[in-house]
């Protein structure tokens, strides 16, 4: 399936994201000369939250004093909307801004590759470390179980009305190709999932990471998410595509919780509370 090969090497979305802005680093600027950057560490950081996944790229400014930051932004963004399979919206905002918007079908194969790689187990195969309990808040830590627990109960209940099954594709997109998941704390949730996986996968090594803290973030947002969006009832008889896909979200949101006690804070992960 496409989204097996779309982020087959590519867990995280700024994966995806610098592998296909690599590719655009030589560029012709308006004298005819190339401009080479490969090998060199890409500048990309995620947007904030504004109801879409946004990556900005300064890549294009101070790379040569004879070229113009905003031309070669343009033909940097030029070349990667021409070569990136339209998996993106790219824009150039002055004076040389790169800015990059997943579109919703991208995205929901991320969301759907996420839960193929639950099914294989954590999202990342780190060692198990156990931490100092008398390092982390003790009300936090509840706080990020409970969410995850809360998760698990959840998903139990509906694989046992038959929302959704193992193995099976949840309907992240409607006829028009639009993402059915766009209630604000839906997005909100969504876009700390990319966020936080980011910092799970392409952190190299930075251990400035306050886990605690990103945890709780994620548990705030799923709480947000979970007292706004209901799944059964009018949900579940009148829309059950829009419940599946909630119950979508709720599986990466386990994984993510999950891979942030167990991997980067070393506690258990529990499933009942």
């Amino acid at each position: 399936m496409y989204f097996k090969l779309l982020f087959a090497e590519n867990i995280a979305v700024k994966q995806l994201i610098n592998r296909y802005l690599t590719s655009s680093f030589s560029v012709c600027t308006n004298h005819r000369e190339i401009t080479r950057i490969e090998g060199k560490k890409v500048p990309l950081y995620q947007g904030g939250y504004n109801q879409k996944i946004l990556y900005i790229s300064g890549v294009a400014m101070g790379r040569s004093k004879s070229q113009n930051s905003l031309a070669v932004a343009g033909a940097i963004a030029l070349h990667l909307s021409q070569n990136s399979d339209n998996l993106f919206r790219v824009n150039v905002v002055p004076p040389g801004w790169i800015h990059i918007e997943l579109v919703d079908s991208t995205l929901a194969a991320w969301l759907q590759n996420l839960i193929v790689v639950k099914k294989s187990g954590n999202l990342l195969n780190n060692v198990f470390l156990q931490q100092s309990p008398s390092s982390l808040n003790s009300l936090r830590i509840f706080t990020i179980q409970y969410a995850h627990s809360r998760c698990c109960s959840l998903l139990r209940l509906g694989y046992q009305e038959g929302l959704i099954a193992w193995g099976e594709t949840i309907p992240w997109l409607n006829s028009d190709q639009k993402l059915r998941l766009n209630h604000p704390d839906e997005s909100f949730l969504i876009h700390q999932l990319v966020k936080v996986v980011d910092d799970l996968v392409c952190a190299d090594g930075n251990n400035s990471i306050n886990w605690e803290t990103v945890g709780w973030n994620l548990s705030q947002a799923f709480e947000k998410f979970w007292c706004s969006c209901r799944i059964w009832g009018e949900v579940k008889i009148h829309d059950p595509e829009l419940a599946q896909a909630r119950l979508g979200l709720l599986i990466v949101t386990q994984l993510v919780l999950k891979s942030v006690l167990e991997d980067e804070l070393g506690i258990v992960a529990p499933e009942e509370l």
